[in-house]
């Protein structure tokens, strides 16, 4: 009788196995249908690029967007949703116009930036002719051009060759590639003679570039030129020129163009050809508000024991002002909240807390989700964390453009191998499968890794972020892969609501020493 009570006993707890197993498959699958049949991934990435506009950190369209996706998730029925500040920032900026041409020897309009928290050239037509700016170092900088540029239009001489590629400028992961980094180990930094002589040579050259910038505002020319970093074919890459600090002085009128302008520029005045530009450059500051934001929502936990611990999901809100920042990063920010609305309109119950954070001034260095944590959680310099930090099983972050998920990083806590790869099976027909140990930096996971909580970025396929949208005023929607970032959001949403199930917090790595005074992560 005894045994075949146990036998009956086994057999249950089997089929109870078995129907929690087969539940949370059919909630995967609903999310997976949702998100194919009823997406609105696309409508909020409209919302905040093309109806928003650029959003720069504490720029009014930064703000704009903030509020409308902060009302965007309470009318979900997310609770608790709110702009919230997370310290100050200083001065917000934006680009009101910006038009210069070239009109001797002859008119040819130029394609150009203004650079954020710069000045504008003032309210008349600016005309001139360039200063061509002939030193590498510091000292001939000083000597030559000291007292020679002030109300002047100048430029720097750049290296006057441009080789075409023949790279396709978008690409997606090859299954070898993503093999290698499934298999990846830990890694080490590399040092070394090579890496001595680069950090000399870079150090020479940002030393020479604090002197320009140094002459530059004790001179105070009309406008200063500069050509994109990277970029050809009317791509211009282009960040800050100023400073967003309220107790530092104006920069002066400051603007980027594409490469193929300011070289044709920089040829003709080399040659001796009278050259002649006019501009007009309208920026405007904001001093009001100096208080930097994040967005923040929650959909509450269910469970007694459970609703006060959390799970997070966030990107970053924030944009450079060149474009509208469709891949950089309303990209992550759009499947974040599709990821919110999918668990919110399937009428799932999560036993967890599900916050979702859009962050601001994650360009000028993680503002938002470094204050946030160090509000919240902990402060990495000394480790002195709060209660609620052992409360935070994960937090999921998406800041690599467009492109469709391919896996997941690790972040070096090799103890949720197993576990991320099981949550990745639903997805391997669309191409996620890979797990690996390392980890991509330079975004808001690390806030939270720094204080010892599971911080992890996906996995995706690059399409052209580098090479052709990345802080470039190609950053447009139109840059945007729609089944890609419904395949995405389908999958985030999985990872959330499986870490919102679980019967434990995620395991954790050993906390990470204290930083002290060091700066960074």
């Amino acid at each position: 009788m005894r045994k075949f009570f146990l036998l009956a006993f086994i057999q249950g707890f089997a089929i109870f196995l078995f129907a929690q197993t087969s539940s949370d498959a059919l909630t995967i699958q609903k999310i997976k249908d949702e998100e194919r049949k009823n997406s609105q991934v696309m409508d909020i990435a409209f919302h905040l690029t093309d109806v928003n506009g650029p959003r720069l950190t504490a720029s009014p369209g930064f703000l704009k967007a903030a509020e409308w996706a902060k009302n965007k998730l309470a009318g979900w029925g997310l609770t608790n949703a709110a702009l919230e500040p997370w310290g100050d920032f200083g001065k917000g900026w934006q680009q009101e116009k910006c038009y210069i041409a070239m009109t001797k020897p002859y008119y040819a309009p130029l394609i150009a930036y203004a650079r954020a928290w710069t000045q504008g050239t003032g309210k008349k037509m600016l005309t001139g002719n360039i200063v061509l700016i002939n030193a590498s170092d510091s000292a001939t900088l000083v000597q030559q051009y000291t007292a020679k540029l002030k109300g002047k239009i100048v430029m720097l001489l750049m290296n006057d060759t441009l080789r075409p590629s023949f790279v396709a400028d978008a690409e997606r992961y090859a299954d070898t590639t993503l093999d290698k980094m499934a298999k990846a180990q830990p890694q080490n930094r590399q040092g070394g003679n090579q890496q001595s002589r680069a950090n000399t040579s870079f150090a020479a050259r940002q030393a020479f570039l604090r002197t320009l910038t140094n002459l530059y505002t004790t001179e105070k020319p009309a406008l200063i030129l500069s050509m994109s970093s990277r970029g050809t074919d009317g791509t211009i890459f282009v960040q800050s020129g100023g400073s967003y600090m309220k107790d530092q002085p104006e920069a002066p009128a400051s603007v980027v163009l594409s490469s193929d302008d300011y070289l044709r520029l920089q040829r003709l005045v080399k040659a001796g050809v009278p050259v002649e530009l006019e501009a007009d450059v309208k920026t405007k500051f904001f001093t009001n508000d100096t208080k930097g934001y994040n967005v923040v929502a929650e959909i509450p936990g269910s469970d007694p024991q459970l609703k006060d611990q959390i799970v997070m999901l966030g990107g970053h809100l924030d944009s450079w002002h060149r474009a509208t920042g469709a891949t950089d990063n309303a990209a992550g920010c759009a499947v974040m909240m599709e990821t919110v609305r999918l668990i919110k309109s399937l009428g799932l119950q999560p036993k967890r807390t599900i916050r979702i954070a859009l962050w601001g001034g994650e360009e000028q260095g993680l503002f938002g989700s470094r204050n946030y944590v160090k509000t919240h959680f902990g402060d990495p310099q000394t480790m002195q964390l709060t209660p609620d930090q052992a409360k935070v099983s994960a937090y999921y972050n998406l800041d690599n453009g467009t492109g469709r998920i391919r896996g997941i990083y690790l972040q070096g806590n090799d103890k949720l191998r197993d576990l991320f790869q099981e949550w990745l099976k639903p997805f391997n027909d669309m191409g996620a499968s890979t797990v690996t140990i390392s980890n991509t930096g330079g975004t808001d996971h690390l806030s939270f890794d720094a204080v010892g909580i599971p911080g992890f970025q996906f996995i995706q396929d690059a399409i052209e972020y580098d090479t052709r949208t990345h802080h470039t005023n190609m950053d447009t929607y139109d840059h945007l892969v729609p089944e890609d970032l419904k395949q995405a959001a389908a999958i985030v949403a999985a990872f959330v609501y499986n870490t919102a199930q679980s019967s434990e917090l995620l395991p954790r790595k050993p906390l990470p020493e204290p930083r002290g005074t060091r700066r960074g992560f």
